[in-house]
């Protein structure tokens, strides 16, 4: 996994998987391993699929060259609310981007180590 400074100031862990090195070859068996995961959980809570690219696309807003699908999956690991800031880093979200050729997943760094731990152990398995 790759950690970049998005605009100078989110931390954004990246994984790039070739089709053909990866388990799942499809958008919907990637989404559908992220959920098996938050679901199995015992604490994460799945929200909802996202479908980035086709919201994007209903607007006419700009899509990067090659870019063929943008999903991103949103679930919740919050098991306390112990102030109001916390709310501002939850739900967590997990965007998945399918190129001809590849998948970019994409998630910002969680403030709980634990947590942000889970979502790098599940996305690195995605190449295991």
């Amino acid at each position: 996994m790759k950690k970049t400074l998005f605009l100078d100031q989110y931390p954004i862990h990246s994984l790039t998987l070739m089709k053909e090195d990866a388990r799942h070859k499809t958008m919907v068996q990637i989404v559908d391993y992220f959920k098996e995961k938050i679901n199995a959980h015992p604490v994460a809570q799945f929200i909802a699929i996202f479908d980035h690219y086709a919201h994007t696309k209903s607007l006419n807003g700009e899509i990067m060259e090659g870019l063929k699908d943008v999903q991103n999956v949103i679930f919740c690991f919050g098991s306390a609310i112990p102030n109001t800031k916390i709310v501002a880093v939850r739900p967590r979200s997990i965007g998945i981007c399918e190129f001809e050729d590849r998948f970019v997943i994409e998630f910002m760094e969680a403030p709980k180590e634990e947590i942000h731990a889970i979502m790098q152990l599940w996305t690195k398995a995605l190449v295991d």
